[in-house]
């Protein structure tokens, strides 16, 4: 499926906004959530909530994923045939001649740290979830439940550099000509 035929529909554009916005702002004041052990913990509720309506919004695009229009579905462009990693290969000889490869919609390195994020924002999710249900305000967490809010903030540290890849790259293209943000943006 040549790159031309894949059309971003308003779903697709609405739940990336969604899972972006509330993505971003669970990691941003994830920080300040380390209060949820004592008797007042604002910022630990306020991470709560954004971080379950995240995994909402989150869980509806994952959904899409397997069940939305045949050409956005995850088995049609995550990078798991010996077709699609030659793809991704092609892409990263291409970055160590230090060119920009051609920017395709789910295709290549594209789809390969698209699905390497979804899957870094459904670890932090199904974490942030079983915390959020099992953490008892105001007593500190201890043995798995310590292990797993370990684990969840380790694992934050991973965003910054999804962050970086994804919107880098978008600059990175909007730079040499190539506007593939207005596909997002726009549905060009």
């Amino acid at each position: 499926m040549a790159d031309s035929d894949v059309k971003l529909d308003l779903p697709t554009r609405v739940l990336h906004a969604g899972v972006a916005v509330l993505g971003v702002w669970a990691w941003w004041i994830g920080e300040d959530a380390g209060d949820y052990h004592k008797p007042v913990h604002p910022n630990f509720t306020l991470h709560e909530y954004v971080g379950l309506a995240f995994t909402a919004v989150l869980a509806l695009r994952l959904l899409y994923g397997f069940f939305g229009p045949k050409a956005l579905r995850f088995s049609v462009w995550l990078p798991y045939t010996r077709e699609r990693w030659a793809t991704v290969t092609a892409d990263l000889r291409t970055l160590s001649r230090f060119r920009v490869p051609e920017p395709r919609v789910h295709r290549g390195l594209n789809a390969l740290v698209q699905g390497l994020g979804l899957l870094l924002f459904t670890w932090q999710a199904a974490c942030g979830t079983v915390l959020s249900i099992y953490i008892v305000p105001g007593q500190r967490a201890t043995g798995w439940l310590h292990s797993l809010k370990e684990l969840h903030q380790l694992a934050s540290v991973w965003i910054p550099t999804y962050l970086v890849l994804h919107i880098g790259a978008t600059a990175l293209h909007a730079l040499t000509g190539r506007q593939i943000w207005k596909k997002m943006v726009f549905m060009e």
